[in-house]
């Protein structure tokens, strides 16, 4: 019987999910780690895997090249063989992709609790299907562990049924975790063409599958006041391709292109710009890290972190190529010193997570079937 299942499937979530599973191995639990493959490139998977130093995952490539509806439906069989082989006693599950809700229905039909590693980031932008599966998940979760206060609020104004538990963001767990790492290790400076640059990375489907905003976001890059580092996603790169914007960028001085780059660099390329640009959450928490502190435009028109552009770290610039374009000016001119603490904790959610999970399953020996029916509001039944 394993303790614990810890799902992921695509960057985000292994970088995420990594400081957990140092937790778990830190203080012996026994624990599965199960990758779906929804990423299935090597360096948005695999790569990210063996710099993190990371267990080798069970993997399923099953889900690769699908749509958003087999995607959920291969993760939930995944899912599924794995809890009945292994039996866990909790499933581990994080944000909002199409892996953690497939998981996260595999877990509720076999009445296995279901913890949900940020919990509560509403955009209140129901374009996003990110959107509807964060909303999903956290309706059928037994611990919520929300990274702020304004997650938790956002949830208990839903009346979910589960534990609400503040912890902060395991995004800053991550970069205290693995900024000393890739300083050490990381290179990729070294390539960088400009001595002062700005960091962008663009992913999101609204986004990138419009044509329109893409040739916003061409025609921003291309005329940014100061010079453009910019990894491209593979998706994004297709859509470049087939809108004809690939060689504008490659023909620019102003950009310099990247193929798709690991996490150690990625942190070392923040870590040295002057500015982000993204319309990446994740990267908008991270740029709050101590040991980073960048300020960030958004390429969005709504955002599930509210925080960052409270505490001053983003600004929410839509996605016209105008506002952007002076949002990148305002925040290049922009007097006020950040703040020395991330409005997403202070790097100790994975141990949080981890400790409130044990005290929840009496770990080891808790029947899971107590979990449901007590977090229901509904008497115990016998195991």
């Amino acid at each position: 019987m394993t303790g614990v299942a810890v799902v992921a499937g695509t960057r985000p979530e292994i970088i995420k999910m990594a400081p957990i599973i140092r937790a778990l191995q830190k203080q012996a639990v026994p624990f599965t780690f199960l990758h779906t493959g929804q990423h299935y490139e090597y360096e948005m998977s695999q790569g990210f895997i063996e710099e993190l130093r990371l267990p080798t995952p069970d993997c399923c490539r099953e889900i690769r090249a699908h749509g958003p509806g087999h995607q959920v439906s291969r993760a939930i069989n995944f899912v599924e063989r794995t809890i009945r082989k292994e039996k866990p006693k909790i499933v581990l599950v994080h944000g909002d992709t199409n892996t953690t809700l497939g998981a996260a229905l595999a877990a509720n039909k076999h009445r296995v609790p279901l913890g949900h590693v940020e919990a509560g980031l509403r955009s209140f932008d129901l374009r996003m299907p990110e959107e509807h599966n964060r909303r999903l998940v956290d309706h059928i979760s037994t611990q919520l562990y929300a990274p702020t206060h304004n997650a938790a609020q956002n949830l208990r104004r839903e009346s979910v049924w589960g534990d609400v538990i503040v912890t902060g963001n395991t995004a800053i767990d991550a970069v205290l975790q693995y900024l000393p790492i890739a300083v050490e290790k990381s290179r990729i400076i070294d390539t960088a063409r400009f001595e002062e640059y700005a960091l962008a990375t663009f992913h999101r489907a609204e986004n990138v599958d419009n044509p329109r905003i893409l040739h916003n976001l061409t025609k921003v890059l291309v005329n940014s006041p100061l010079p453009i580092v910019f990894p491209v996603h593979p998706r994004t790169n297709v859509r470049l391709l087939r809108c004809g914007l690939l060689q504008r960028l490659k023909g620019s001085k102003n950009v310099q292109l990247l193929p798709p780059i690991g996490y150690l660099d990625t942190l070392v390329l923040l870590k040295n710009s002057r500015l982000v640009l993204t319309d990446s959450g994740g990267l908008v928490e991270e740029a709050t890290a101590p040991p980073i502190r960048k300020r960030v435009v958004v390429a969005r028109i709504s955002t599930e972190r509210p925080e960052a552009a409270k505490a001053g770290f983003s600004w929410i610039a839509g996605t016209r190529a105008g506002e952007i374009l002076t949002a990148i000016d305002e925040a290049l001119f922009d007097g006020h010193e950040l703040p020395l603490v991330s409005p997403y904790g202070t790097g100790n959610a994975a141990e949080t997570i981890v400790t409130r999970m044990l005290r929840m399953l009496s770990f080891p020996g808790t029947s899971v079937h107590r979990y449901l029916p007590r977090c229901l509001g509904l008497k115990n039944e016998p195991s």
